[in-house]
């Protein structure tokens, strides 16, 4: 196979790297503020329930002082209705100490209720903060895997731009600026594999004596319909295939 052939396939490959690369290299902070901004919603829903938590209890410490002021109110009620002088003003004293025991019932009834809810809020929080806990630490080990895993690629691109340096240089010009614009083209692809008369990156039939030419591969030739470079690949020998196969055992 002619130089310039094996240089241009290894520049495809180089190439086809770098951009594999680059993709995840630009994914990975991407999926980073995505887990974080998983991560971000699910402190907000804890700090809503820690929210709901403290709501809960501050309406309990409310009733429980209405309550103590009702029994206060009660309290003096009764030292005044044992003062009172007519039947009337005794029955108006009776019937103000029932309003504030039926208002003590009702905070009663609300305390009852928001325990029950306290209950619940209480074990959602402590779940939450356990999850929460443990999420967190995943975050932070996927968040220095993409880390390592970018500096790793960003290592492999630099090495992988220096090998496409010193290919373009050992290339002739011409089949570098044809590679290139092919490529650029053809959403990366500047070279592909010739098989069966056809052209694998349009399908496109060869002439047949266009595909003998590529066969040979001792010149650079494009698909006369996408300009995509040509290269033949011949398959193994048998001899080869033989040699490679495991032995059968006897």
């Amino acid at each position: 196979m002619l130089p310039d052939l094996k240089l241009v396939i290894r520049l495809q490959e180089i190439d086809n790297r770098l951009a594999e690369l680059a993709r995840e290299i630009a994914s990975l902070p991407k999926h980073v503020a995505e887990i974080e901004k998983k991560l971000l919603s699910h402190e907000r829903k804890l700090e809503a329930d820690r929210a709901a938590l403290a709501a809960n209890q501050k309406e309990r410490k409310r009733c429980e002082a209405e309550i103590q002021v009702q029994e206060q109110k009660i309290s003096k009620l009764k030292d005044q209705m044992l003062q009172a002088k007519t039947n009337e003003v005794y029955r108006a004293f009776q019937n103000e100490i029932e309003f504030c025991q039926k208002e003590i019932r009702k905070f009663e009834d609300r305390i009852l209720e928001m325990m029950g809810e306290s209950e619940a809020l209480e074990k959602n929080v402590k779940a939450a903060e356990a999850a929460l806990k443990t999420e967190k630490a995943q975050v932070e080990t996927e968040k220095q895997q993409a880390r390592a895993r970018t500096a790793a690629d960003e290592a492999s691109s630099r090495e992988f731009l220096k090998e496409r340096a010193a290919i373009v240089a050992a290339i002739t010009p011409a089949t570098y600026q044809r590679y290139e614009r092919a490529r650029k083209a053809r959403r990366g692809i500047g070279v592909v594999e010739a098989v069966d008369g056809r052209c694998t990156g349009c399908n496109l039939a060869m002439r047949l004596q266009f595909y003998q030419d590529v066969k040979k591969g001792d010149q650079v030739l494009a698909c006369e319909c996408c300009q995509r470079i040509l290269y033949y690949n011949p398959p193994a020998p048998v001899e080869d295939l033989a040699a490679e196969a495991p032995a059968v055992p006897q």
